[in-house]
């Protein structure tokens, strides 16, 4: 009778054993480690842009391909004249593309071919925002130009990022330091952290050109003179792991 209980004891606390090693193994596969405390925040990270890119196009048409070709160089001769005009070298400007084709008139049943167009879209960055104003009142004054953009970016992401993920990482700790207080613990040393950060488009300010005979010689200043540039925010989401003592 003794070794039929003493059996039967040894056998419950066995499978007592199995049972808490089985149920261990499924909370690591879970990802639940006892005494751990697994947070996630969000941070962000408020920047001033350091650089502004303006983009715009060139679109001249002309009843024969020599002649189009030669008013678009003529054009992009007075484009580089105005960057020098505002103090930037012409070589910082970068064409995207330059396309040529031909305009028909489709109301003529025949499709009678009319001219040929050039287009090329050109895009220029630089630092000095004080130059944006006077350069874009310059590309408004030129016949030639048109779907004007300025966009102001962030080139130094890398800080911004650095700066955002600190920011999460203060917050996930403040969290656990939290839980492991209300739960008697103090807190320990960081175990694992995932860290997922977004970077932000640029900041595009859309300035359609106007006709000339509109407003005169000149067209009239900008609505967004005197206006300050948006602050880009960049953004990190961590999930953090501590230990609990």
């Amino acid at each position: 009778m003794y070794e039929h209980t003493l059996w039967l004891r040894l056998l419950l606390g066995c499978t007592l054993l199995f049972s808490t090693v089985a149920m261990m193994a499924q909370d690591r596969e879970r990802g639940v480690i006892p005494n751990t405390v697994l947070v996630g925040a969000d941070g962000k990270f408020e920047a001033d842009p350091d650089t502004v890119l303006v983009q715009f196009n060139i679109s001249v048409q002309n009843e024969s391909l020599q002649a189009a070709s030669d008013r678009a160089k003529q054009a992009a001769e007075q484009v580089r004249e105005l960057l020098r005009k505002n103090g930037l070298d012409p070589k910082l400007a970068q064409i995207g593309q330059f396309v040529v084709s031909p305009v028909y008139d489709y109301k003529n049943p025949k499709r009678k071919l009319v001219g040929y167009r050039v287009n090329s879209s050109i895009s220029i960055k630089f630092n000095d925002f004080a130059k944006v104003g006077p350069l874009t009142d310059d590309l408004f004054n030129i016949d030639v130009t048109d779907s004007q953009s300025v966009s102001y970016i962030l080139e130094d992401m890398d800080a911004a990022k650095v700066k955002a993920v600190e920011d999460a990482m203060q917050k996930t700790k403040q969290l656990a330091k939290a839980v492991a207080d209300s739960s008697g613990h103090a807190l320990g040393t960081l175990s694992y952290a995932a860290v997922d950060v977004s970077e932000p488009g640029p900041i595009i300010r859309p300035m359609m050109r106007a006709a000339p005979a509109a407003y005169g010689a000149a067209a009239p200043p900008p609505p967004t003179e005197e206006f300050t540039p948006q602050k880009i925010t960049v953004t990190a989401h961590v999930n953090a792991l501590y230990n609990m003592q």
